[in-house]
């Protein structure tokens, strides 16, 4: 499918302020970049890099008073979700040396405190892909999805605690369980078509059978729509902006992803 997506940002900087942005989406196997226009107000010099993850990222320094950004994309997207039931697991020694970082405890994803639930979840799936999906219902039933709930990102442990979440909550959680059973798993942010309310969205995906596959606990069907933007081993690696100095957040945020 063919989809326009955007994302407007504006801030109020009290003093001129380092940011590293990751806002530009690139082309993949599940994503065609056709066209896109990315503009800075008042305009100044940004300059691009890719980070350790393969992610598009600008620095710049945001001006005292009024900033912000607009970024648009035509994107052809998968029209569905590639799944892949009785998926086989793949051997450590056999991963590519760039998934072995997706195995490890992260930040927020501390998987090695997982490995009993995650046993106990999985238990009578098959080793590899029947076991995300397994994972995957098992949030789906379990930590209740909950739009808004949460405007700091927690651990996975702290989302197990209180069994309730925004969509980077359930997918940090999902990664860790995923972890504990030695399946590389990574935290994916972008755009997601037919979202409610719209918003900038946040899902995992897991590596089984040689390649990595989809997985949204927050969403009751399996669809296509997708757009990713950025990847990582958690949220901390996927912030769409980062910021050095004072503490400036977006006093106007709009998020829009249309059929075209």
């Amino acid at each position: 499918m063919w989809l326009q997506t955007s994302c407007d940002l504006k801030f109020f900087i009290d003093s001129p302020t380092p940011f590293i942005l990751m806002l530009r989406p690139r082309s993949g196997a599940q994503q065609w970049i056709a066209s896109e226009e990315y503009m800075l107000y008042p305009s100044v010099p940004a300059f691009e890099f890719t980070d350790d993850y393969g992610n598009l990222c600008q620095r710049l320094v945001a001006p005292q008073g009024d900033f912000s950004l607009s970024t648009s994309a035509r994107i052809m997207t998968a029209d569905s979700i590639d799944q892949k039931p009785g998926g086989s697991f793949v051997d450590i020694q056999s991963l590519p040396d760039h998934v072995l970082k997706y195995l490890l405890p992260s930040r927020y994803c501390e998987s090695d405190r997982f490995g009993d639930i995650a046993s106990d979840i999985a238990a009578n799936q098959q080793p590899g892909y029947d076991q995300v999906a397994e994972i995957e219902r098992w949030l789906h039933t379990t930590i209740r999805y909950q739009p808004g709930s949460s405007f700091s990102s927690l651990s996975a442990i702290e989302v197990n605690q209180q069994k309730e979440g925004v969509c980077r909550d359930l997918s940090h959680l999902g990664i860790a369980l995923c972890r504990s059973l030695s399946i590389p798993a990574r935290m994916v942010v972008g755009y997601l078509y037919g979202l409610e309310p719209m918003e900038l969205h946040a899902w995992f995906e897991a590596y089984v059978a040689d390649r990595w596959y989809t997985f949204d606990a927050t969403q009751e069907s399996k669809k296509g729509g997708y757009v990713a933007i950025g990847y990582g081993r958690d949220a901390a690696d996927v912030a769409v902006y980062n910021q050095f100095g004072p503490a400036s957040f977006p006093i106007q945020q709009n998020v829009c992803v249309r059929l075209v």
